[in-house]
């Protein structure tokens, strides 16, 4: 047995799919699956319960959870834990920052650095938030900037800022708009960026797009929000992206585009602050205690 195959047996207990585990892997499905079945041999019992429509945990899998969960635990903090024990300069710690983040975001990180500077070495380490999550929980990040919703365990989460969306529409149709309705876009095609770059909150912007009728949809392979907005040039397709003009991400809009503001309904992607919660009460302390005065937005 190694490592691995407990942190792929947690990632399907945690998704119960073996499809949503293998993109939080980065992994094909079949060579996940395989590795489960190889740790059920070698444990001599089932895990999970398969059949084509839904995966759940057996009695030994939903036994194996925890303890699992708290083996990985200790092995992922065994880097910042022997740092703490044997550095007797400022510790260095990485947060985490998604790709789009806000201005004010950024400015904040720098008041931040400026706070703690006695005390840490702070930098930045870029990444989709789900990957910036999963190292925050297994302790190669201390904190992390990143899309919400988030649930997991053993981590806390303070929301520091609410970024109003809009649709990014092609200017030949919509030129001189203020505003625009979902019924305008039934005709539409959504395009959105490859899934791992996209926040969680927008999974339940499809579906509401999917209840005004939106059904055409392109997911692109790529992550580069440019590409993106090339699409939306040629016309008949939108995105939904940040609308206040602050936002970073209106360096990817081209002349060709606007944004407009939704008039029949009020999307919004929050930001949030992650961090181990154990180690508020350690090594991150001091950090925590000043991110929790400086970083929270009041615009």
């Amino acid at each position: 047995m190694e490592m691995f195959h407990l942190r792929y047996f947690v990632a399907v207990a945690e998704n119960l799919s073996f499809s949503r585990a293998a993109r939080r892997l980065h992994m094909a499905t079949s060579p996940l699956s395989r590795r489960v079945r190889d740790l059920e041999h070698e444990l001599g019992t089932r895990l999970f319960e398969r059949d084509s429509h839904h995966v759940r945990l057996t009695q030994a899998g939903s036994a194996l959870l925890p303890i699992a969960k708290d083996v990985l635990g200790r092995f992922d903090d065994i880097p910042w834990r022997l740092r703490e024990k044997t550095s007797s300069a400022r510790p260095t710690v990485y947060i985490g920052i998604p790709p789009g983040l806000h201005q004010r975001m950024r400015e904040r990180i720098k008041e931040l650095e400026r706070a703690c500077a006695e005390e840490y070495v702070l930098k930045r380490w870029p990444g989709g938030s789900a990957d910036l999550l999963a190292a925050v929980q297994r302790g190669e990040l201390g904190m992390a900037l990143v899309h919400l919703p988030v649930h997991a365990e053993g981590v806390s989460v303070l929301e520091v800022m609410r970024e109003p969306l809009g649709a990014v529409v092609p200017a030949a149709e919509f030129a001189g708009r203020e505003s625009v309705s979902l019924s305008e876009l039934v005709d539409h095609t959504y395009v959105s960026p490859a899934p791992r770059m996209v926040p969680t909150y927008f999974e339940q912007l499809k579906v509401r797009l999917a209840d005004a009728g939106i059904r055409n949809t392109i997911t692109l392979n790529s992550g580069d929000y440019g590409a993106t907005a090339e699409i939306i040039s040629n016309g008949s397709a939108f995105s939904i992206s940040m609308l206040d003009p602050g936002s970073s991400m209106h360096r990817y809009r081209t002349e060709s585009n606007v944004v407009l503001p939704f008039d029949d309904f009020d999307p919004a992607l929050a930001t949030g602050l992650v961090w181990r919660a154990d180690r508020a009460e350690s090594d991150l302390r001091t950090l925590v205690e000043r991110a929790a005065e400086v970083v929270p937005d009041a615009a």
